[in-house]
């Protein structure tokens, strides 16, 4: 038996064919030298009812406990050099596995490699890589453009956590995953961490996964109209330098307007919302409610912040060049 390099974590809240799908590509793998834990947040054992490959490792949960805290279970009971995390409703091609691992073995200096993901059975990119926005808000980079546009591998802000790799040496340094995303911005919050940090990101084009987008929770539910922007208020707090959080406000109206503003013309991600059967003047309520659930966990903000900075070794300056390199406007945020 070869030393195994990776661990690739699949959180599951459905377990269903998604799922399966999922671990019958992890299967298919050019590249032997990993093992496959599954985690099973749905607090029903649904897992046991799959016909599940014996090697694969089971974590069975009592309740859902999100997806940051499933894929710290599994870096804790694992010891591999890299830690892939895969959604459930993902199908990874062959050569997924070998071209993330490739590109962190060049590169030492880089904790995280991001994928190319596909939407599923298209020809089109749901990301490849993720962007920042000034108000704390994160996109994914090329959502909707042809693979063909993002070609070489090359650096990028941060990856996606719907299929990406990650240096084990970052994450024991970082700590892992926030739990108390739950769901949501966990993956922006670790990507920035790590920049804090001094670690870069690579964007491989090789490594390629089709994606069945927002199938757990759906792509315009109310709670992830709640936890997206509860979130990146968390990602503000946590990682924002001063100067910009102090125009963060700003950019958010802006980004609020742009919602009322395709809202009205029937585009955009408020008017899926409401298309999903949601009241649009709900969407204010969400907002509230996201703002006010900073006033309970300010405490364990600050000290996160203090200790993100206490740690850093880039300078606020160079943070803040990166997040202009990797920049994403309100009315584009407002606008997919």
């Amino acid at each position: 038996m070869p030393e195994l390099v990776a661990t690739v974590v699949v959180p599951t809240l459905a377990a269903d064919r998604r799922l399966s799908e999922c671990l019958e590509s992890l299967a298919k793998q050019t590249r032997r030298d990993f093992e496959v834990v599954v985690v099973d947040n749905s607090g029903r054992g649904l897992v046991r009812d799959l016909d599940v490959a014996p090697e694969i490792r089971v974590i069975e949960n009592s309740r859902n406990v999100g997806f940051g805290a499933a894929i710290n279970q599994a870096l804790r009971a694992s010891g591999t050099r890299y830690l892939a995390t895969l959604n459930d409703d993902a199908v990874a091609h062959p050569g997924w596995l070998e071209a993330l691992a490739g590109a962190l073995d060049r590169r030492p200096d880089a904790g995280m490699c991001a994928s190319q993901v596909r939407l599923f059975g298209e020809h089109r990119l749901d990301s490849a890589g993720m962007l920042l926005a000034r108000d704390g808000s994160s996109k994914q980079r090329g959502h909707g453009r042809a693979p063909e546009d993002f070609p070489v591998e090359e650096e990028v802000l941060l990856p996606s956590g719907s299929a990406a790799m990650y240096r084990r040496a970052m994450l024991d340094e970082i700590g892992g995953f926030d739990d108390r995303f739950f769901l949501y911005c966990e993956d922006t919050d670790l990507g920035l961490r790590g920049r804090w940090r001094g670690w870069k990101c690579l964007y491989s084009p090789l490594a390629v996964v089709e994606h069945h987008y927002s199938h757990t929770a759906g792509e315009a539910s109310p709670l992830k109209a709640y936890l997206v922007e509860r979130n990146r208020l968390f990602v503000l707090a946590k990682n924002f330098p001063a100067r910009m959080l102090w125009l963060a406000p700003l950019a958010a109206a802006a980004r609020y307007f742009w919602h009322l503003a395709f809202l009205l013309q029937g585009r955009g991600s408020a008017a899926r919302f409401r298309a999903g059967g949601h009241n649009g003047a709900r969407m204010l309520w969400y907002v509230v409610r996201a703002h006010w659930g900073l006033v309970p966990n300010g405490r364990w903000l600050w000290r996160e912040r203090r200790r993100i900075q206490n740690g850093a070794r880039i300078t606020p300056a160079v943070f803040r060049h990166l997040a202009r390199s990797y920049s994403v406007g309100a009315r584009r945020l407002a606008e997919q």
